[in-house]
């Protein structure tokens, strides 16, 4: 998942950010974050602070909570200044200078600030901090919706685009082209009367979602459980859980406990328990959030002649509109409806004979804490993929080290671990990025692998410092991004073991670093992965291929005892494993995607009904009662709203891409991934994705990979 400035957020109606796709893609949805990437800016009043042991990284971390409140105030003073010189220009005197370079310069600056300011509140240790960056990210908002409503300012955009017509350079056209467009989506070409209703919806809007995912953040359930109705889990895993006094086991609904247990543990009210207790979180207060949400952005959508929400959202993206989306997903699940048949019949083989062996009473049916269940067990029946065993085979160090490596071969990138840097925490590490061919600077990357109190409950990268121009000198600022998450933690006769859905979002999450370090745009709107929502993913998503080859598999394991390899017969069943539960597992993201698109299309919803009778008629399993996962969807109050099908809509290009070319000119081919780099991740959004996408494929894409990937044919290419 990435996460982009806030700044285009407010103006396009959606979040640039992106979820691990392990995290948000598995059968769990999860939150999002709907405050984007952010970093603030080196000030002169706080340049004695900052510690510049990174040339050009303009973050720092050395803040207070009260210094946050001030450089909020300081930042919106600075920006609302540059707005009011660009909107009190009459039309006969705009130029360049004053119109495009004004606002694009300041969007670099204002980015760079807003990003490190709002960054604080998903990863600081300290709650005083974090409370002050939400509060500052609510002011922010509301300004940033004040900006994008400034019809002063929109009039000359058109002035000047009506007296510089065939004069700019393609990405200064595109530029001046998106801002115009922006603004007719915010409505500026409409009466004031409307204006001040979509004002007033937007604010609404934006502070609504910065709630939902506070509550998300700060959601802290734990359950207890003795160790007997842990039965099934890893020994070890239980040992090492905090007890109460009475000698239970302490399980937090985070991820590292939350899915060992619903895959490993044999008593089902266990799982039922974990299962309820995750689709209930914030269920109260983000149910309510959600619904008004549905609400509101119907009613701006038909403000702005829109028939639905989603028509308004698609109509930015690849697909353009809901009537291609539709059939997208419908035709699908279509045809892995025979797949999830087989796998049902199967896993309610295994479960009769569990309820047989451990004497559980056998209800004839596969419930929603069965799932997770019974797909990791066909995983060591069928294929023989011991997920306990293998995970000794993937320490972090072992894991990062050769992740890196493959990454810099792949893309002729060389990595250097910049120590004593200041940062937010102690195990946060600090990275520089150069060309490995010129010796190019081109940025610098964060890496936050571990859990803790408050912290962002997911996988994401965050863009925290645009790659873009300098338009007043020419200067090139270079890129930083953050990778947040919360892989298993080092115990105290262990280190990190990683398990291989942690090394498969690993490895995706790392591809949206390199977007964000690739990327030459020249302007921050359409740096790094500014591209469309529904071709974000794609890049990614990708790269996850290599997570699956024997090569690049050893490159990144070696036991934690003894450093000898991933035995060939435990890699061969890992490799063969991919397709398992593809029926299922696929279902359940058009499951997602359907819910997100039929609530918005419509003018208001019962969240949890719909989606109850979507999971039935779709994956064949009814949610569990009184739970309601969309509460903690995070997606839908994140930036995804109506556009979660993007998931599966990017993977037929990223399937595209690897059978394509890597597949068949070698998936270490330099030359296949400086193509890619050229390609796909160096044009940031400032051309199409279609065009990147032709020039990558030299011809258009197509779905055959995609479907083959899914099992959907027979005939390997």
């Amino acid at each position: 998942m990435a996460l982009q400035s806030k700044l285009f957020y407010i103006r396009t109606s959606f979040v640039l950010v992106r979820l691990s796709r392990k995290f948000l893609t598995k059968p769990v949805a999860n939150q999002l974050s709907s405050s984007l990437q952010r970093v603030c800016i080196s000030r002169p009043f706080f340049t004695s602070r900052v510690i510049m042991a990174a040339p050009g990284n303009r973050m720092c971390w050395d803040f207070t909570a009260t210094d946050i409140a001030k450089r909020a105030d300081q930042l919106i003073m600075k920006t609302k200044a540059v707005y009011d010189g660009v909107g009190d220009l009459k039309a006969e005197n705009v130029t360049y200078k004053n119109v495009i370079q004004s606002l694009a310069d300041n969007d670099c600056d204002y980015a760079v600030e807003r990003n490190m300011l709002d960054f604080c509140q998903h990863v600081f240790p300290n709650k005083e901090m974090r409370e002050a960056s939400v509060e500052a990210d609510k002011k922010l908002s509301e300004f940033d919706v004040e900006t994008s409503m400034r019809q002063d300012v929109f009039k000359s955009l058109l002035a000047f685009q009506e007296r510089n017509k065939g004069d700019l350079k393609p990405e200064a056209k595109r530029y001046l082209e998106r801002q115009i467009k922006l603004g007719k989506r915010n409505g500026l070409h409409l009466s004031k009367d409307i204006q001040d209703k979509i004002k007033d919806i937007k604010k609404r809007m934006s502070d609504l979602c910065i709630d939902y995912n506070k509550n998300l953040n700060e959601e802290n359930t734990i359950l207890e459980f003795t160790e007997e109705e842990l039965a099934g889990v890893a020994e070890d895993f239980v040992k090492n859980l905090e007890k109460t006094e009475a000698g239970k086991c302490k399980v937090t609904l985070k991820y590292p406990h939350y899915f060992p247990c619903m895959k490993k543990a044999r008593n089902p009210e266990t799982r039922k328990r974990l299962e309820t207790a995750f689709n209930s979180r914030c269920l109260k207060e983000n149910t309510a959030i959600l619904e008004e949400l549905v609400e509101l952005r119907q009613k701006k959508a038909d403000l702005l002649g829109f028939p639905t929400h989603s028509a308004f959202v698609l109509d930015m993206r690849m697909a353009k509109k809901p009537e291609a989306v539709k059939p997208f997903l419908a035709d699908l699940a279509v045809k892995l409806q025979p797949l999830k048949e087989k796998e049902i019949k199967l896993f309610l083989e295994y479960k009769e004979e569990e309820c047989k062996k451990y004497g559980y009473k056998f209800d004839g049916k596969i419930n929603m804490w069965d799932m997770r269940y019974y797909m990791n067990m066909t995983e060591e029946k069928v294929y023989a993929v011991d997920h306990d065993k293998l995970k000794d085979y993937f320490p972090m160090d072992v894991v990062t080290k050769g992740l890196l490596e493959i990454y810099q071969e792949l893309l002729s990138l060389k990595f250097e671990e910049i120590p004593g840097t200041k940062v937010w925490t102690e195990d946060v590490k600090l990275y520089s990025v150069k060309d490995s061919a010129s010796g190019e600077l081109l940025g610098y990357f964060y890496l936050d692998l571990f859990p803790r109190e408050g912290k962002f409950g997911h996988a994401a990268v965050f863009d925290l410092q645009p790659g873009c121009v300098k338009i007043a000198d020419g200067s090139r600022q270079l890129a930083v991004a953050a990778m947040v998450a919360n892989f298993t933690k080092p115990l105290p006769d262990k280190p990190s073991l990683l398990t291989f859905d942690e090394v498969e979002t690993y490895f995706h999450e790392f591809g949206h670093v390199m977007h964000q370090l690739c990327a030459k745009a020249e302007f921050t709107m359409f740096s790094g992965t500014s591209v469309e929502r529904d071709f974000v993913e794609a890049p990614s998503q990708m790269l996850e291929n290599w997570c699956w080859d024997k090569e690049p598999l050893n490159r990144m394991s070696a036991h934690y005892k003894d450093k000898k390899p991933i035995p060939n017969d435990m890699l061969d069943s890992l490799v063969k494993s991919r397709k398992a539960n593809a029926g299922v597992f696929n279902l359940r993201q058009i499951l997602l995607g359907t819910f997100d698109q039929r609530i918005h299309t419509c003018a208001k919803a019962d969240t949890a009904k719909v989606l109850s009778d979507l999971s039935k008629e779709i994956l064949g399993i009814p949610a569990t009662p009184d739970t309601n996962m969309s509460a903690a969807f995070g997606h839908l109050a994140g930036g995804y709203d109506a556009q979660y099908y993007g998931y599966l809509w990017s993977e037929v290009f990223s399937m595209d891409m690897f059978y394509s070319r890597f597949k068949k000119e070698g998936i270490m081919n330099p030359k296949v991934g400086q193509d890619y780099r050229k390609w796909i991740l160096q044009p940031g959004g400032s051309i199409d994705a279609a065009d990147m996408l032709k020039n990558f494929l030299g011809r258009e894409p197509n779905e055959e990979a995609f479907l083959i990937s899914k099992g959907l044919n027979t005939q390997e290419k």
